[in-house]
């Protein structure tokens, strides 16, 4: 149910923008019950028009939907970085992290491989289809959760057979690296493929449902459960580094199967809110038409998947051969550069991506276009002043958090530079997750792939060149840096290729967006900039990086917003209205 706005007579630019005018707050739009398949005039003189039940549920709007997402997600990355902040001030940024963060790879990578990367881009778009069928889609759902489970199984035991094979894959030994210790790491680690492709599947079918805070709140339980584990890490006596002896060390296994529980109980935290949901599960083999349509997108996510962890391997490998620490560092530094995206893009993203499914199966592709330009713009205005503050602020990022402990400062500053040099990647990587959802909604798998194939081959000689020019210890800054140049060749490519596709996307919109973003983003880098250099030497290293983040981050992102808010930018107008809400309530 869509309520339309009128255009004020001689209404100009932002306010006569078609994006602006379409309401999205939660009061204009709703997404109205599923009509039961019934003949017309069956029942009619039954028929009786009902007021809403007091406390009946109405699906929710996508800023509201967003907001709460925002909420659990930020919990999630929150808690999921404390967890790899806390392991480096009892296990230090050097050998046996690397071998950890290597071993914790492997499962994403060969989850992605098998079923991951398509059950998160595709499986929702065709589960929303399914819905129309005359069983809501359950006999679909059955199937493609038996085909998940089987292939997961199956991939999980082959590839913990293979452990050593894989980590010798992905590490160099002619660095600093220790392939035995992450190998060890890797038969305990590598049974979570399982898990892993069980939350992401169960993810799709719940999102589908439009039920979207048990996805975003099972990885807090996953955190909340390493956060023992690392307690118990140490308590322990051991060091694997020091003498490998055999996998038995104590350390190794708290670690390994305490992260390996952590996957299980993110995986179990669906399974209650899916069975509220309605639906039942039983064994349901066989392959329908819809499957052989996945089938069919399914090859060409493959194919995305593989390019792109193509390029994961080299990075890992390029990594591995430089200094030690340099894995841990640069898992580190990206999981800080994600944070924002975690907290906004992907919110957003999750709430967008079903009603882009729908815009696309209804060929309503005034609606779509619609969606991306005002996903863009949200995006850009959320992330660009963040991404410019962690680019003045990334040193202190870096020691403020990982110098603490049994932390070393020259490292954590390595980490935070890694940061600061890599900052301006993350509109682009934002950007680049939102178009490729506008292709799956279109079912078109083929063209991300090609994208993809474009951004592996600009990066790999990219990886090699800092490898062969910067010393060993400066590897990982080159790393993140290539990074980040890929995601702006990656943006500039996907928004070519949609406006092949689509035509008209508002791009004059957006540019005019990044354009007052940009200048007052440069004004909180300014004011952040002025601001740290009051901060005195005399509070010590790691007390001058704490008050230089708080104050920095406090006063760019507060210069930021309130330049935004006086050119009146129309997208942050819900935000003003909210906190004017709050301020009146206080």
């Amino acid at each position: 149910m869509f309520i339309p706005r009128r255009v004020p007579p001689g209404a100009r630019w932002p306010a006569a923008d078609p994006d602006v005018l379409r309401p999205y707050d939660e009061l204009a739009t709703r997404m109205m019950p599923r009509i039961a398949a019934e003949p017309i005039g069956e029942r009619l003189p039954e028929v009786q028009l009902e007021r809403p039940k007091a406390g009946a549920e109405k699906a929710p709007s996508l800023a509201r939907s967003s907001g709460r997402m925002a909420i659990a997600t930020l919990t999630s990355r929150i808690t999921g970085f404390a967890w790899k902040v806390m392991l480096a001030w009892v296990a230090t940024l050097g050998v046996l992290y690397d071998s950890f963060t290597v071993a914790n790879t492997l499962p994403l990578i060969i989850n992605e491989l098998l079923l991951g990367g398509v059950l998160t881009s595709v499986v929702v778009p065709l589960l929303v289809r399914s819905q129309d069928d005359d069983d809501g889609g359950e006999a679909y759902t059955q199937r493609l959760l038996t085909m998940a489970i089987t292939v997961l199984g199956v991939g999980a035991i082959v590839s913990t057979a293979a452990a050593p094979w894989l980590t010798a894959l992905l590490m160099d030994d002619t660095g600093d690296a220790n392939p035995q210790l992450a190998t060890w790491f890797a038969y305990l680690l590598l049974p979570g493929l399982l898990f892993y492709g069980l939350f992401a599947v169960l993810s799709a079918i719940l999102n589908a449902k439009q039920i979207f805070g048990p996805a975003q709140w099972a990885p807090v339980v996953n955190n909340l459960v390493i956060f023992a584990t690392i307690g118990a890490f140490a308590l322990v006596p051991g060091d694997p580094t020091i003498v490998p002896t055999q996998m038995s060390d104590p350390q190794v296994l708290v670690l390994g199967i305490g992260v390996l529980t952590a996957m299980v109980a993110q995986a179990l935290f669906l399974l209650p809110p899916l069975r509220r949901s309605g639906f039942r599960f039983r064994w349901r083999w066989g392959i329908d038409d819809r499957l052989k349509e996945f089938g069919g997108l399914a090859l060409w996510i493959l194919g995305y998947v593989a390019v792109s962890q193509v390029g994961m391997v080299i990075n890992t490998r390029v990594l591995t051969a430089g200094a030690a620490g340099g894995p841990s560092i640069y898992s580190n530094a990206w999981l800080l550069f994600q944070l924002p995206y975690g907290v906004i893009g992907v919110s957003l993203l999750t709430a967008l991506m079903p009603r882009m499914s729908r815009a696309a199966a209804d060929h309503d592709y005034r609606r779509l276009i619609g969606d991306l330009s005002y996903g863009s713009r949200l995006t850009t205005l959320l992330l660009l002043p963040v991404s410019a503050i962690m680019a003045v602020a990334g040193t202190s990022i870096g020691v403020a958090l990982f110098a603490l402990g049994r932390g070393s400062v020259a490292d954590a500053e390595r980490l935070g530079e890694a940061l600061a040099v890599s900052a301006f990647g993350l509109l682009p990587y934002a950007l680049v997750m939102l178009q490729m959802r506008v292709f799956y909604a279109m079912k078109d798998s083929r063209t991300p792939t090609l994208i993809m194939v474009v951004m592996t081959a600009v990066k790999i000689p990219l990886l090699y060149l800092a490898s062969s020019q910067l010393h060993p210890v400066n590897v990982v800054l080159g790393v993140m840096m290539v990074n980040s140049l890929v995601f702006v060749v990656g943006a500039v490519m996907g928004q070519v290729w949609l406006w092949v596709k689509l035509g008209n996307l508002r791009s004059k919109r957006v540019l005019g967006v990044i354009l007052f973003t940009v200048v007052a983003s440069g004004l909180g880098v300014l004011a952040a900039a002025l601001v740290g250099m009051l901060v005195p030497d005399a509070l010590g290293t790691i007390g001058q990086a704490w008050v230089k983040l708080f104050l920095q981050g406090i006063v760019g992102i507060g210069v930021s917003f309130g330049v935004l808010l006086a050119l009146k930018v129309d997208e942050l107008a819900p935000v003003k209205r909210r906190i004017t809400q709050l301020l009146g309530r206080a």
